[in-house]
């Protein structure tokens, strides 16, 4: 997990990106570099690779496992920490967890206090507003 663009893969994955092309266009990472963090995450068990036709070539998407999915706490705590103790150059609304079930954010873990209950991985998703209005739900692992 320390190695450099490792959690931001996850995070990737996290909202269901799964292609390489993925998360190269939106990391900005060389290709190298993610090739060699996939194979570790791969390794490690956080992602398993998944063989699809892409025309005539087989190509492989990398998916998380529930190991992977296991993470999601310490991206959670990780984007809270940045909140508190990090200063964006310009002034944007930062990322919010919400329960899809009944819109509001859950400041930590997987409980609602507004619906007093646990919320399931299904019924998360983040809101990223600088990225989009529409909040991005969270991929679920495979078996």
């Amino acid at each position: 997990m320390g190695d450099r663009w490792t959690l931001l893969i996850l995070r990737q994955a996290t909202i269901g990106r799964t292609r390489f092309d993925e998360f190269r266009t939106e990391l900005g990472i060389a290709d190298n570099i993610l090739s060699n963090r996939l194979s570790r995450l791969v390794e490690a068990g956080l992602l398993v690779k998944v063989p699809y036709r892409d025309g005539g070539r087989t190509r492989h998407e990398y998916r998380l496992t529930s190991a992977g999915a296991d993470m999601l706490p310490v991206l959670h705590a990780l984007a809270a920490w940045g909140e508190q103790h990090t200063r964006p150059v310009e002034r944007e609304e930062p990322m919010r967890v919400l329960h899809q079930t009944c819109g509001h954010s859950l400041a930590a873990g997987e409980f609602c206090e507004h619906c007093h209950r646990h919320v399931p991985r299904h019924e998360i998703s983040w809101l990223r507003p600088w990225r989009s209005a529409e909040p991005f739900p969270m991929a679920e692992p495979v078996d």
